[in-house]
């Protein structure tokens, strides 16, 4: 398929840059992918479409404050630094990306936090924006890993354009994350509440848990028309054994098996045998799901209403099919539904 396939007109009202008050009662837009038929629903809905039994997969990945603003050397420039891997927590090495990158070069040593308590030496040059920062902190690692939790900034989307607040940490986070390492957040998990997550195990519905850490790769521009073309980012994952066992287990005895967002599905594909069934996995995926494609393990899926052109838009065609989704997001920009992470959500089934 071609990049341009995925064009529609979105005004910029319809970004959300704030989430609804309460988690589970945003919008919910129910897709009948075999029929096209369309719902219109709260959140909270979502307990009447499932069943004992069934399973939900989530990603428990955790949004850490990436986003560091401080100062260069000799000139005090303005710099603002995303941190995006720990490369070695013995000493302190990390890739990040700079901006304005033009401004910085290896040897350069960045300031950061009112009384300068957080100071970095650039290392290497990895990518045009890209660098490896090597942190200068005399502290235990539990300290340092503190000054970074508490000089960060929650990294949102870039097209929430108003600044990252306080109250971000918590909004920009799911109910049940719990292992650090991303910078994008799963955002149709940010949906559920504990209410509904406890309503949905009382009517005996199954968790399961993928961790994959996703990070800015999925907000860059496509620049291919031809999609074969696009490569992504390779991303952490992790998969265990328990959490497989209740998958296949699921999906042998055919229930229903529902992937809460678009990572969620991308770990459940890449972990796939050529049986059809999930295998734990330790390591990194770079997949990259737009149409024609089978799913095997999902037949539900719940995510967030996408922006034009990103590969999460791709995603949810792959899965509801093209023709259907994208008439689907046509109804959506209609009834003046809220895209983006912040925004609302749709159930595909």
């Amino acid at each position: 398929m071609k990049l341009s396939q995925f064009k529609f007109e979105l005004p910029d009202e319809l970004i959300a840059q704030y989430p609804t008050e309460e988690r589970d009662e945003c919008r919910l837009l129910v897709l009948h992918k075999k029929t096209g038929e369309i719902e219109h629903k709260v959140f909270k809905d979502v307990l009447d479409y499932f069943d004992d039994k069934d399973v939900f997969v989530f990603n428990d990945t955790k949004v850490f404050p990436a986003i560091l603003h401080g100062n260069k050397e000799k000139t005090n420039a303005n710099i603002e630094v995303t941190l995006l891997k720990e490369l070695n927590p013995e000493i302190k090495l990390w890739d990040v990306l700079v901006e304005p990158a033009r401004k910085i070069r290896i040897g350069n040593k960045l300031y950061f936090g009112e009384d300068d308590s957080l100071v970095a030496e650039v290392i290497d040059n990895t990518t045009s924006r890209g660098r490896t920062l090597r942190y200068l902190f005399d502290g235990t690692y539990e300290e340092f890993k503190q000054t970074l939790d508490n000089l960060g900034e929650t990294p949102l989307p870039p097209y929430i354009t108003r600044p990252a607040e306080k109250a971000d940490r918590e909004r920009y986070q799911t109910y049940y994350a719990k292992k650090e390492g991303a910078v994008m957040a799963p955002a149709a998990g940010m949906h559920f509440s504990r209410e509904l997550l406890k309503r949905l195990e009382i009517k005996g519905c199954e968790f399961a848990y993928v961790t994959l850490h996703a990070g800015l790769g999925n907000f860059r521009d496509v620049d291919v028309e031809e999609l074969t073309r696009h490569k992504t980012d390779s991303e952490p994952l992790f998969i265990t054994e328990e959490n497989t066992e209740i998958i296949n287990q699921a999906k042998e005895e055919r229930r229903n098996i529902c992937a809460v967002g678009a990572t969620t599905l991308r770990a459940l594909e890449t972990s796939v045998t050529t049986s059809g069934t999930v295998k734990p996995f330790e390591g990194w995926t770079n997949k990259f799901i737009f149409p024609p494609y089978k799913f095997s393990v999902a037949n539900r899926c719940i995510t967030n209403l996408h922006l034009p052109y990103s590969t999460l838009l791709m995603m949810s065609c792959a899965f509801g099919e093209y023709d259907v989704v994208m008439k689907a997001y046509q109804e959506a920009v209609k009834e003046k539904y809220r895209f983006g992470a912040f925004g609302d959500a749709m159930l595909i089934m």
